[in-house]
């Protein structure tokens, strides 16, 4: 990965599906915490996305709400963030969708690669379809 700041007072890189500008300031570009969590998310959802599949659990749609907090008195430091799953679907059982988050939680990279420097909580909700 190649990254520029440029006169934009944003970081750009050129990936497969664009251009990603990040910045501190949210009308230049994403900014870093936005992409953390976006990546935990996109991870570990879609990681959850692969397990019910496998395990032939039929579902419609799978929405992530996020919850991140940090330590105002120490460089704003992301101390924990929240995942909440909401798995849409019909008759869904509840214990064999939390099995697939535990799996998920075990084996996403992102949230290995976080884990000893900030909490991640992940806790999951179906809904009928």
């Amino acid at each position: 990965m190649n990254f520029k700041l440029e006169k934009t007072d944003a970081f750009s890189a050129q990936f497969e599906y664009g251009t990603l500008n990040i910045s501190s300031n949210a009308e230049n570009g994403f900014r870093p915490v936005q992409l953390l969590v976006s990546s935990l998310v996109g991870c570990s959802g879609g990681l959850l996305k692969t397990i019910l599949e496998k395990k032939r659990i039929a579902f419609d749609t799978i929405h992530v709400e996020a919850d991140v907090e940090r330590n105002g008195t120490r460089v704003n430091k992301v101390t924990k963030i929240s995942l909440h799953y909401i798995v849409f679907g019909k008759n869904l059982n509840i214990e064999q969708v939390q099995k697939s988050l535990n799996i998920v939680m075990r084996n996403c990279s992102m949230i290995e690669s976080v884990k000893n420097s900030i909490e991640v909580v992940e806790t999951i909700g179906i809904r009928e379809r």
